[in-house]
């Protein structure tokens, strides 16, 4: 954990201090905006960290101001360094081949001034762009045929909803659309995959961010399992917190819903990180799980795969990864996770790894779209 965020905080440092330099000799042409620039940066990419390390010395209205600037300054923050990245990679072809106009060199305070006004301009509106596209929550369908094997069901209309990330930011308002398309599907069934928490318990509470789950009301119930930020936020009262919105956690545990299916919900590997605990091997959890009925697995992370398709598992839901949520990243998750968004099969398991209906740091997705997840389930 020490040297996770010793790595964390050294380049969290660094690029801040690189996009700084760079918008600080942009305003050479004007240095009587350079103090009001730099107040306004130093604000900005601390503000995040002080709500997390503050909490309890910051009043209401200051926590969300600051939760809602730090966390836009991490999309900010990405696309001003992709952008001077890119400026100061043509600097140095340019060394080479000499091809900018003459204007460039010969006006070269008014360049970087018009330059770091672009990129101002340009990066503000990808990062409202991608503020809009988190708020459109799409319903995406997708046909499922699992075994019957001895089920009374033949078929079973589940929904998928994952990451959620509740926090002042994805509040009550951003909560309530959720539960209201989710309850438009009419489900039998809900399934939240993990990471319903972005903030702690306490200031959920104290914001009124959670009723709204209450309105969830499906025929078998709603069930969740553990995410990684259930363990960041405190697991036992995110726990509680859970439970006391009428949803079914499951812990390592099984639930045998009628005569119909079994539900797995193991914890997020997360719990050897920030408990120093262990979670039940796959075969563990399924001790008294028979195999004469069809299997649902909930686990967060979709490390590997191969061991739900190893114990017989049907259908394993996941979340997580957000398909990177801001290009480029989800090139990253393509490299990280066998399958970073969306349905896949292997041999007879079958996979599904959820987008996510919230956003984790900024309310921004660039190159992903956030996503409740309606299972038509046949059984055969």
């Amino acid at each position: 954990m020490a040297l996770f965020f010793s790595i964390f905080f050294t380049l969290y440092a660094l690029l801040n201090y690189y996009i700084c330099i760079r918008g600080w000799q942009a305003l050479q042409i004007g240095p009587q905006f350079r103090v009001i620039y730099l107040v306004v940066f130093i604000f900005a990419s601390l503000s995040y960290l002080v709500t997390k390390f503050f909490t309890k010395f910051l009043p209401d209205f200051l926590y969300d101001i600051m939760i809602w600037v730090g966390s836009f300054w991490f999309a900010f923050m990405l696309y001003f360094f992709l952008a001077i990245v890119l400026i100061d990679l043509v600097r140095l072809i340019n060394l080479q081949f000499h091809f900018l106009p003459q204007f460039v060199h010969h006006n070269y305070l008014q360049a970087k001034a018009i330059t770091g006004a672009v990129v101002f301009v340009i990066v503000s509106l990808i990062v409202t762009a991608g503020f809009i596209n988190t708020r459109a929550v799409q319903v995406k369908t997708l046909e499922l045929n699992l075994p019957k094997k001895n089920s009374d069901l033949e078929s079973l209309n589940a929904v998928l909803v994952s990451d959620i990330h509740l926090s002042p930011m994805d509040n009550e308002k951003f909560l309530s659309k959720i539960v209201d398309k989710i309850n438009s599907l009419n489900p039998d069934i809900v399934f939240i995959a993990g990471d319903l928490f972005d903030d702690s318990a306490e200031i959920l509470t104290k914001r009124n961010i959670g009723p709204a789950l209450l309105r969830l009301k499906p025929k078998f119930g709603v069930y969740a399992c553990t995410g990684n930020h259930e363990f960041i936020n405190g697991i036992d009262s995110a726990c509680a917190f859970i439970r006391n919105h009428g949803i079914n956690l499951l812990r390592d545990e099984t639930a045998k819903v009628g005569n119909s299916f079994y539900i797995i919900s193991r914890d997020d590997r997360a719990i050897a990180q920030f408990n120093g605990a262990k979670r039940k091997s796959l075969v563990e959890v399924m001790n008294n799980v028979d195999g004469i009925l069809p299997t649902i697995l909930m686990d967060h992370t979709p490390f590997g795969l191969e061991e739900a398709e190893v114990n017989n598992i049907d259908l394993q839901l996941s979340g997580h990864t957000h398909h990177g949520q801001m290009f480029p990243a989800n090139l990253i998750t393509k490299m990280i996770y066998k399958q970073s968004w969306g349905y896949h099969k292997n041999s007879k398991t079958q996979y599904y790894v959820s987008c996510g209906a919230g956003t984790w740091g900024p309310p921004v997705r660039i190159g992903s779209r956030s996503e409740i997840v309606n299972l038509k389930i046949k059984f055969i």
